[in-house]
């Protein structure tokens, strides 16, 4: 009789478990075409710096091949959305300054990797890109992120083109699950010690993918190099989830990397391709 209730406790233990990581539905008419391609990171952007990251050179390029971009958005300290990675200007354009410290005006001023290009706004971006392929939008852990969520939201409202968001920040992915629901929304993770400078329990949080309880997201982007015996995804992809696999280089074997994710991100080669497969293989 033990053994029968031990059995039935970690069997409710499991249906428990996986409620907590399981997917939301995707929107009802979200359009095919956000897993029917290979994303450009930031862009498709040169190793040798001459089309630099996030600039609107290299999603002219990414247009004109036919790959969907990725790209990373923040918020200025007037409250304008533009097209950034770091928190810092020091490592793009030379400048030791947090870019929430800047105005758009201030920003103007400063240049890609020593080339023309500028930081751009994300509304030169939509205008650019036009629909024309799809976008995964990644908004950053900024300090004032419901802010950014608010105005990225307000900017996409009428945007005819298709598109996806993303965060690290499970706020940021439950905020647009309350107010956007038929805008699809992924989390970002990754091996947890990634997370420099995130407290250890949320770093194991976001890892395991339990934030899911919170922010329902539809997909999953997780650094591919983390994903092998990761029986969560698999069950996340069971249960109807997408997964996305980042970034995926040069060096890797990205055929590999085709079969085993919906959606890869790369940068620095030109993906074969896609092979679609029902099956998921992590292993």
């Amino acid at each position: 009789m033990l053994l029968i209730l031990i059995v039935i406790t970690l069997f409710l233990l499991f249906l428990f478990y996986l409620y907590i990581i399981s997917p939301d539905e995707l929107p009802k008419n979200s359009d095919v075409r956000l897993w029917r391609n290979s994303y450009a990171h930031r862009g498709l952007h040169e190793k040798d710096k001459s089309v630099p990251e996030n600039s609107m050179a290299a999603f002219a390029k990414a247009v004109e091949a036919g790959y969907g971009i990725e790209l990373d958005i923040n918020l200025t300290a007037d409250g304008t959305v533009v097209v950034f990675h770091d928190d810092s200007l020091l490592r793009v354009c030379g400048v030791d300054k947090l870019i929430t410290n800047c105005t758009v005006a201030e920003l103007s001023a400063y240049r890609l990797e020593n080339t023309s290009e500028g930081i751009p706004l994300l509304e030169d971006v939509l205008k650019l890109v036009d629909g024309r392929v799809p976008m995964i939008i990644e908004l950053k852990n900024t300090k004032n992120w419901p802010d950014l969520c608010v105005k990225a939201a307000a900017l996409l409202s009428d945007y005819p083109g298709p598109y996806c968001i993303e965060s690290f920040h499970p706020g940021i992915v439950r905020w647009f699950y309350k107010n956007q629901p038929k805008v699809v929304r992924g989390q970002l993770s990754a091996n947890h010690r990634s997370f420099e400078g995130t407290p250890l329990w949320q770093s194991l949080l976001i890892a395991s993918i339990m934030t899911n309880v919170a922010s329902r997201p539809h997909f999953i982007a997780y650094n591919h190099e983390d994903t092998r015996h990761r029986l969560r995804l698999r069950f996340f992809k069971m249960l109807g989830g997408k997964l996305i696999g980042w970034t995926v280089r040069d060096t890797d074997n990205s055929d590999e990397c085709q079969r085993r994710f919906d959606v890869i991100i790369f940068e620095f080669f030109r993906p074969s391709v896609q092979i679609r497969s029902e099956k998921l293989n992590l292993t």
